[in-house]
């Protein structure tokens, strides 16, 4: 198993995105100390993907293919929220899938595929 790393830089921001928006839940959360940079682990139907504040552990702008099953339910789901900075457009590609793209708070980006039938 591959687990992505994503640099954050404002850990609301990223809850507001990741968990709010998205629907990933903490699985479980580390800092050295207070004032120390948060690393966290964050999940959703089998996804995982660690977010991090700290400065050398992943580079901003990262960007992740995710293969899922119903895709077009999720986008549904994803469609109906409030969430005011992504509005994702969901699209049949010539290479025979059917994907959307989000780009979180920190320009990381995620795009959610499904090979046609």
């Amino acid at each position: 198993m591959i687990t992505p790393i994503f640099r954050i830089f404002d850990i609301e921001k990223a809850k507001e995105f990741y968990f709010d928006y998205l629907g990933f839940q903490l699985d479980w959360q580390h800092q050295f100390g207070d004032n120390m940079p948060l690393y966290l682990q964050t999940s959703m139907n089998g996804i995982i993907l660690h977010l991090t504040e700290h400065h050398g552990d992943a580079t901003p702008g990262s960007s992740i293919r995710v293969k899922i099953q119903n895709i077009e339910s999720y986008h549904d789901y994803l469609s109906k929220k409030r969430y005011r900075y992504a509005k994702p457009a969901i699209e049949t590609t010539p290479w025979n899938t059917v994907e959307f793209c989000v780009i979180d708070p920190f320009l990381n980006k995620i795009l959610f595929y499904e090979d046609c039938e």
